[in-house]
């Protein structure tokens, strides 16, 4: 009977945004799939020919059976065994099993090319989306999505091409046979069950659709909080609150639990119905069969080809509301990936985009306006330049926008207003590629990969041989700190880099940013995570690597930038004032209170003892 798999559980759209979407829509997708299968055409064509002929095979075994049977009648006085026909018999039923796997073997490649070129075209995709699409996104969820999405593309391609195309097939030779050789009462049952077995089947799928919809979105918010709660082990463990992660994983679960119930006892409604048309639809013909032969009008190899054409015809029927249950679910799991291509490309290159001029760069602002939501604008008017080679640093305080003049640069959003020019080009008119090669940062808060040490190096620039990711890491004075680890460079720094401390993980990212060597660089509060000793050796490195690039320091210890060309004060998305360090401590305004705050901070704590 038919079966449900969670395997092949149906994508969980969003409270309010994905359920309204109009069910039509979800055949959309199998349009969306014609060029990924377009490719190996012929592998298809190949496929379909190995199909017909298990198909053709599968057919022949009932009738071949019937004249074995008839051959062995006492009755016609058969005085040999019919060798030739159970060779034949033997022969077909090894022709159906061989032909079907041989289309399998066939099609397995165009599977998996689809499946691997879709997921590879979504993961791109997202990668395209702007910083404002992941910062509101849910890992567990798009994860779900994405693996949900492309087993759909498996099981929409070998059930549409090697369950629905066979079982239309089998049930014309079907037909064919019982038109030619019964009268039309055998015909008139067997399509009658069939059309209210499928209509029945198709009612309710549908009905338990909703089911299914509510069981899935449960399953990705329990997903998504169980991975929430793991990527912030920590803060989990900061505050003791392992049970009570654990109580709201285990609500997601007992919800999901009652709609998988639900889900399983509406399966058992559906399979029983099932079951009751067969047996009504067996039962009658089998009657009809048996009175044929007690009437002589038949023989008993009729009797016996109306069961095994009947076996032959309902096990792929039966199987056909599994499917057709299946198909309904990827095209909704397909159809929620795909929508994930549809997300709008907030930052898209303009046609004819530039390349950044190589060499030095020289960075401006003027006037730019930004808000990241309509109602609270982040940034007022900002104008400053930063010529090729010199250093502008901004200071201020958490909230007045420093930071989000790094994410502009980079073009992670659009200006609201004004514009953002490297080299005197608008940067919205240069390839995005080109512009964030041109770019290298140092983050205030650094995040690895979970993989080694030179692998996190290296992606500063992926094709540097492993001689340059050891001198950068001897700029950034890690160099010594991985020789001591057990496997060295080899050594693996954990999910978000967490076996690292937070200087560790500082100065891995100013390796990187030394790696890349870029035209431009960018050190968001970079020594923020050090020790004082620590800072002083590597201020003294960022500043080495500094001379001849351009550079924007984003701090908020002022004495790491006293030798900036021009510091910018920040209030409130404003800039407040501008000029050198002597400037600003002359003009006693902002940045000399500041500087006067952290001066008695830093004399305190070299005469407090340390504990």
């Amino acid at each position: 009977m038919a079966h449900d798999h969670r395997s092949a559980a149906l994508a969980a759209p969003p409270p309010g945004k994905d359920a309204q979407v109009p069910r039509r829509n979800e055949w959309r997708v199998v349009g969306l799939l014609l060029p990924y299968i377009w490719e190996y055409r012929v592998r298809v064509a190949i496929a379909l020919i190995f199909l017909v002929g298990a198909k053709l095979a599968n057919v022949t075994v009932p009738l071949v059976l019937k004249d074995i049977v008839d051959s062995l009648d006492p009755q016609k006085a058969a005085l040999a065994i019919p060798l030739s026909l159970l060779f034949a018999y033997g022969a077909l039923r090894f022709s159906t099993t061989l032909f079907a796997e041989l289309r399998d073997i066939v099609f397995v490649r165009v599977t998996q090319r689809a499946i691997r070129r879709i997921a590879l075209t979504v993961f791109r995709h997202l990668h395209a989306l702007s910083l404002r699409f992941h910062l509101e996104r849910q890992t567990g969820g798009v994860s779900r999505d994405i693996e949900r999405g492309t087993r759909g593309v498996s099981t929409m391609l070998s059930y549409m091409l090697f369950s629905i195309i066979p079982v239309i097939l089998e049930f014309m030779l079907v037909a064919w046979v019982l038109l030619s050789r019964f009268d039309w009462r055998f015909p008139a049952v067997t399509f009658s069950a069939v059309v209210v077995y499928i209509g029945f089947t198709i009612w309710v799928t549908e009905w338990r659709s909703d089911i299914r919809r509510r069981a899935n979105e449960l399953d990705s918010k329990a997903n998504t909080r169980a991975i929430d709660s793991l990527l912030n082990y920590e803060t989990v463990k900061y505050f003791n609150n392992e049970e009570f992660e654990a109580g709201r994983y285990d609500d997601s679960l007992r919800r999901y639990e009652s709609a998988a119930v639900k889900t399983e006892a509406s399966l058992g409604l559906l399979n029983i119905g099932q079951s009751v048309i067969i047996a009504f639809a067996v039962t009658a013909l089998m009657y009809l069969a048996a009175e044929g032969v007690v009437s002589g009008a038949l023989t008993l190899g009729d009797l016996v080809l109306v069961n095994a054409l009947l076996i032959q015809l309902y096990i792929p029927l039966n199987f056909l509301g599994m499917v057709y249950r299946e198909i309904k679910q990827s095209l909704i799991d397909m159809n929620r990936m795909f929508r994930l291509l549809e997300e709008n490309r907030e930052i898209q290159d303009s046609p004819g985009a530039a390349e950044v001029r190589p060499g030095p760069a020289s960075v401006q602002f003027d006037h730019v306006n930004f808000s990241y939501d309509p109602k609270r604008q982040i940034l007022f008017d900002v104008s400053f330049e930063i010529p090729a080679g010199s250093k502008v640093a901004v200071v201020g305080h958490s909230g007045s926008g420093k930071s989000t003049l790094a994410r502009l640069l980079y073009r992670f959003y659009e200006v609201s207003g004004g514009r953002i020019s490297v080299n005197g080009a608008d940067i919205r008119s240069l390839r995005q590629g080109s512009l964030r090669s041109a770019i290298g940062i140092v983050p205030q808060d650094t995040v690895l990969f979970n993989d080694t040490v030179l692998y996190n190096i290296q992606y500063g620039r992926t094709s540097a041989p492993p001689e340059e990711v050891i001198e950068a890491a001897r700029a950034a004075h890690i160099h010594d700190f991985i020789e001591s680890m057990p496997d060295k460079y080899e050594s693996r720094v954990g999910e978000r880099g967490l076996k690292l401390s937070g200087g560790e993980k500082q100065r891995v990212a100013i390796a990187r940013a030394i790696l890349k060597n870029p035209p431009i660089l960018i050190f968001d509060e970079a020594t923020s995570a050090l020790d004082s000793e620590t800072e002083k050796a590597i201020q003294d490195e960022l500043d080495r690597i500094a001379q001849g690039h351009t550079t924007l320091v984003i701090a908020h210890r002022l004495s790491t930038i006293m030798d900036a060309d021009q510091i910018l004060v920040m209030d409130a998305g404003r800039i407040e004032e501008r000029g050198t360090h002597d400037e600003l401590i002359a003009a006693d305004g902002a940045y000399a209170q500041m500087w006067a705050l952290q001066q008695q901070e830093q004399q305190q704590k070299e005469v407090t003892p340390v504990a």
